[in-house]
């Protein structure tokens, strides 16, 4: 089976992102330019559209703010997925990380790998929005080990029907484990593989880098972690959606007004 791997980031902030690219797996670089307010299941559906004609077989996505300690190990979870016929990997939204108390069933989207090709093939975007729902007992994940609360009712992120109907359609996910690796910040944490070699750090606060002193600070401490000896620049291919903050703002509107009118029917 032919590997062609790409990475895409949604990047809110680009001077955090021309830093921490430096560090990413050496394939080709796409970035939606988040500054217009697109993120979460957005982006999803956005980068369906834009990607399905660029031969890819596998998209790794990180955010500006993930800092990666060993890039080549995702090709081995890449090997590991293919011969497992696993479709996505990341860690669990819920239960691993001690801010991120939400749904244990569903990835956070700082970081994963997913097989584009064989999503792209079932690909529905309007079926995969009608499945933003729990039932009671739907998923059988042995959470017994979590470390952390989470919550598996909850919907709190839009993306997390994605995930939700990836497995409803029998996809498979490798959930990766996380911990917290400094003493003096609570707020990142460092991801392993499946055999538990060290494979990135997530800062968290990307919009706060270069805003804010602590964060910036902070998030630069990390980086003093990572090695850059093997580090490379290559321009990414940008994508941004023009009249995407429009039609959002309509939408919001209607919204509203609809509500409204629902009100005064009552």
């Amino acid at each position: 089976m032919s590997k062609n791997i790409a990475i895409l980031s949604t990047v809110v902030n680009f001077d955090l992102y021309r830093k921490s690219a430096l560090l990413f797996p050496d394939v080709p670089k796409y970035v939606i330019d988040g500054r217009n307010g697109m993120h979460s299941i957005d982006t999803i559906v956005y980068m369906f559209k834009k990607l399905r004609n660029h031969n890819i077989d596998w998209l790794i996505m990180a955010d500006e703010d993930v800092l990666f300690i060993d890039r080549d190990l995702v090709f081995g979870l890449i090997d590991k997925m293919v011969q497992e016929q696993i479709t996505v990997c990341g860690v669990r939204d819920g239960g691993v990380i001690p801010h991120r108390t939400q749904n244990p069933y569903a990835i956070n989207t700082f970081f994963s790998i997913l097989n584009f090709k064989e999503v792209l093939s079932i690909w529905d975007a309007n079926e995969v929005l009608k499945n933003q729902y729990v039932k009671d007992g739907e998923f059988k994940d042995d959470l017994s080990e979590l470390p952390f609360d989470y919550n598996t009712e909850s919907t709190f992120e839009p993306y997390y029907c994605f995930y939700f109907w990836l497995r409803r359609k029998g996809k498979k996910i490798l959930f990766l484990d996380a911990e917290v690796p400094f003493k003096d910040d609570s707020i990142a944490n460092l991801v392993k593989d499946s055999q538990g070699k060290e494979l990135l750090y997530h800062t968290w606060y990307a919009r706060a880098y270069g805003n804010s002193e602590k964060h910036t600070q902070r998030i630069d401490r990390i980086f003093d972690q990572v090695s850059f000896d093997h580090a490379k620049w290559t321009e990414p291919v940008v994508f941004k959606d023009p009249t995407f903050a429009l039609r959002k703002q309509i939408r919001k509107q209607s919204a509203r007004v609809l509500n409204k009118i629902k009100s005064l029917m009552r």
